[in-house]
């Protein structure tokens, strides 16, 4: 059975370098004037020929936001359940190399961090650990998964990479959506990041959307960390390739994209690509144009000037007052944490700040009997 590796492999990292710096401002024309962009004008629109057509891109991308999603804005919270991890990644915060303090939520901790997030307003939940297999594995995940699906509207996962058979089981348990970031899809670049543990197997994590199509999952998350890699937009458009491929393999999911870039954290690195905010833009406004009918997803990794400014064109999603490390919500332990979120502000000043600019925040736009029975 085909994969995604198999189109990735056609894909030359430098050729495609030389092919998105090559645009020109008539190809970006003839992407903006596109029905329906494909991979072609996804390279236009990524390119740097491009830069000078921002503010076309900004109001397309945004007259198709409110066609398809009206004056909306969903909101969701991560819940970070552990910061154990077996890899050594070089840009992240829990990773094993790094001297931290270690935390896995038990059964009460888990309940008092659910408590905390739903008094907050939250109804739609994405869970967090770091990669640990024997002590934050399948196990876990079976025995505390059911009860705190019972508590939120829909439960999304952004744990280490399973198998198809164990997806297929997480779903049974409750589970609507898997965020799966390839960090960066030029292969000698993640060997370079990704030193000790499984998380080195490049294509297993490749693979993992394929694993999570073919086991029904309702919502597949992709996404690639600008600055990992020496090009952003390569990296960029890859997301993209990744993107049609599923649409076309597992029309039945749902798909988001997210727009991650290097924040500080213990042990991190320098950026080998700057991505400007007026870049991140460009390609948030790519993608929309590209995809209408997918969900844009921003986090607090962003500023909140940052965000206010650009969550009315084209974002359809977002995280707010994100803690991320366990317990967080709880009792605030900063030490604990993946990375330093931004954007600090409280639910409701979020929700104020959409507001001011005509969008309506959706606490719940989900629930369990729409395609399962419930729990």
């Amino acid at each position: 059975m085909k994969t995604f590796t198999d189109r990735w492999r056609e894909l030359d990292w430098d050729a495609l370098r030389l092919e998105i710096n090559s645009q020109t401002a008539a190809d970006v024309e003839r992407a903006l004037n596109a029905p329906r962009p494909g991979a072609r004008e996804m390279m236009a629109l990524l390119s740097p020929a491009a830069a000078g057509y921002l503010e076309p891109m900004a109001q397309k991308a945004q007259r198709l936001t409110r066609q398809r999603f009206g004056n909306t804005v969903g909101f969701y919270v991560p819940l970070y359940l552990s910061n154990l991890c077996a890899n050594d990644c070089t840009y992240c915060g829990f990773s094993m190399s790094n001297r931290i303090r270690r935390k896995t939520l038990d059964e009460q901790e888990i309940a008092r961090e659910c408590e905390a997030i739903r008094k907050l307003g939250f109804s739609h939940l994405l869970l967090v650990t770091g990669e640990h297999q024997s002590k934050v594995g399948m196990d876990y995940f079976r025995r505390h998964l059911p009860a705190i699906r019972r508590q939120f509207s829909s439960l999304q996962m952004e744990v280490q990479p399973l198998s198809q058979e164990e997806y297929a089981e997480l779903k049974g348990l409750g589970l609507d959506g898997v965020m799966v970031y390839q960090e960066t899809y030029h292969e000698a670049t993640y060997a370079r990041h990704h030193l000790r543990g499984n998380k080195q197997d490049f294509f297993w994590r490749l693979e993992t959307p394929d694993r999570l199509g073919r086991a029904g999952i309702d919502k597949i998350g992709l996404g690639a960390l600008s600055g990992l890699s020496d090009s952003w937009r390569i990296d960029c458009f890859m997301v993209a390739e990744h993107l049609l491929w599923l649409q076309r393999q597992y029309w039945q999911s749902r798909y988001s994209v997210s727009f991650p870039r290097l924040r500080p954290c213990a042990g991190g690195i320098e950026p080998a690509s700057i991505m400007d905010e007026r870049q991140l833009v460009q390609a948030i406004c790519a993608f929309r144009l590209l995809a209408p009918e997918v969900e844009l997803s921003l986090s607090t990794r962003e500023s909140p000037e940052f965000r206010d400014r650009v969550v009315p064109i084209a974002i359809n999603n977002v995280s707010a007052f994100s803690k991320t490390q366990p317990g967080g919500y709880a009792d605030d332990h900063p030490e604990l944490e993946q990375f330093a979120p931004h954007d600090g502000r409280r639910p409701e000043q979020v929700m104020q700040a959409l507001s001011r600019a005509g969008l309506q925040s959706v606490w719940k736009d989900w629930d369990s009997w729409l395609g399962r029975t419930p729990l």
